[in-house]
């Protein structure tokens, strides 16, 4: 159990950290970049409504992970949480576990394709100034691409390896999380 704890702490400190540097860059972009001025268009209100989309298809991809957390099923929670044995044993939680994984990769290309197009629709060139947004963009077309090598039947099985171990990360995920937050907060009137 030391361990799981071990483990545990590791990613809350990996999020307070990221979050601090967040709110310290938070702080410098807005009182030193320009915040441009919301324009009203029709491409910008369709996109307001992909983004709220594209952070429900996330949320789905990582209560998928919560949820095998929960179980005490698969490679995360057996690096998180080694000796942990599971209070839940419900059969209707593994059914929805078992649609999740197998419909995952589905929201996954709904997820950068719905987000990509919010990217694009809000008009990313207005806001490129900002670092919260090109990195947010690089991670998520990073998650797409390594994403992509693991769904690939003909893909090298050292780059499936090398992609799964960047892919399925909750570090990446924080950071897409804590980014867009900070981003959006310093945008949003």
């Amino acid at each position: 159990m030391q361990q799981s704890l071990k483990n545990i702490r590791g990613i809350l400190i990996y999020t307070v950290t990221v979050a601090l540097i967040s709110s310290i860059y938070f702080i410098y972009a807005y009182a030193v970049h320009p915040i441009p001025e919301e324009r009203e268009t029709f491409f910008t209100e369709i996109g307001e409504g992909l983004g709220k989309t594209g952070l429900a298809l996330l949320i789905f991809i990582y209560a998928r992970t919560l949820l095998k957390l929960l179980l005490g099923q698969g490679k995360l929670a057996q690096r998180l949480l080694p000796d942990y044995m599971p209070a839940l044993e419900s059969s209707a939680l593994n059914r929805l576990l078992v649609w999740m994984n197998r419909t995952h990769i589905y929201f996954g290309i709904a997820a950068v394709a719905v987000i990509l197009l919010h990217i694009g629709m809000m008009d990313f060139s207005r806001y490129r100034h900002i670092l919260f947004f090109p990195a947010l963009l690089g991670l998520v077309v990073w998650q797409g691409v390594f994403g992509m090598f693991l769904t690939l039947r003909y893909s090298p099985v050292e780059l499936k390896k090398f992609s799964y171990l960047v892919h399925a990360q909750f570090v990446t995920g924080i950071a897409i999380g804590v980014f867009a937050l900070f981003g959006h907060v310093l945008i949003d009137d």
